[in-house]
């Protein structure tokens, strides 16, 4: 917490929480005694009403999320969003951010990053998500639960292929873990240890092998053509010896397509 953070919270006349358990533990650390009010990812817009109408009303509110940022893979934008159109400020107070923190301490050269927040749980968008990242020359940033992490690793293998994951636990919190593992052996090295599967995660996987060449065609629009004319495995198939893409990840953009 910065300092800025704690006098914030202390001057504020309202604290809005996606969590009123967890954020309550956070005033008592600091001596606060507001109360917080809960706004949360099922009650968010319905919320963000009575916050617009408490600012209108001159009252300072001050928004917290769980070991997070608002906004980001956390409830806050529906509120801000509702804040904004009401001519109200929106002032953000940054503090830790396991997005920057992950990719500082991941030791990883990239010249871009695309941050992928979770992926979705099951079924065709998780295939469809993991196929485009596949595609993409970048590093890969995603945020993980734990009760996922072990299935997510092996996934992020079949559809990436041979890349090293940095797999960043607990960021600065007591039990913090930060490995670089190659991701054929990440879930495995995750398994290896229970404790290795607890707590919060951020994955940093490296970007694409090699850069992308001219005149490579597009894997989508490979794809099109011989979806067009043939069988989807042998499509498929084809694609992989045309554009040298992942047979997994191909597969997995020509259900999308179909």
């Amino acid at each position: 917490m910065t300092l800025r953070a704690i006098e914030t919270l202390k001057r504020a006349d309202v604290i809005a929480a996606e969590d009123t358990r967890v954020t309550a533990t956070l005033l008592r650390h600091f001596g606060i005694g507001a109360r917080a009010v809960a706004v949360h990812a099922h009650n968010e817009r319905a919320a963000a009403g009575r916050i617009v109408a408490a600012i209108a009303s001159g009252r300072s509110v001050a928004f917290v999320t769980d070991a997070g940022t608002p906004g980001v893979s956390d409830p806050g934008a529906q509120l801000v969003d509702a804040v904004r159109r009401a001519g109200q400020r929106v002032i953000p107070v940054p503090g830790a951010s396991a997005l920057a923190a992950a990719l500082s301490a991941s030791g990883l050269t990239f010249d871009g990053v695309v941050f992928g927040g979770f992926l979705p749980a099951r079924g065709r968008e998780r295939a469809e998500r993991l196929a485009s990242l596949a595609t993409a020359p970048w590093a890969i940033v995603l945020f993980e639960a734990p009760h996922r992490i072990a299935r997510t690793l092996a996934d992020l293998y079949a559809a990436l292929g041979a890349r090293d994951v940095i797999i960043a636990r607990e960021l600065t919190k007591r039990f913090e873990t930060i490995a670089r593992v190659p991701l054929a052996e990440a879930r495995a090295w995750v398994e290896a240890d229970r404790d290795r599967a607890r707590g919060e995660f951020v994955l940093v996987i490296e970007a694409r092998p090699g850069k992308p060449q001219a005149g490579v065609p597009d894997p989508r629009a490979v794809l099109a053509a011989l979806l067009a004319e043939l069988p989807l495995k042998q499509a498929v198939a084809l694609a992989a010896r045309i554009t040298g893409e992942r047979r997994n990840a191909l597969y997995a953009m020509a259900l999308d397509m179909k």
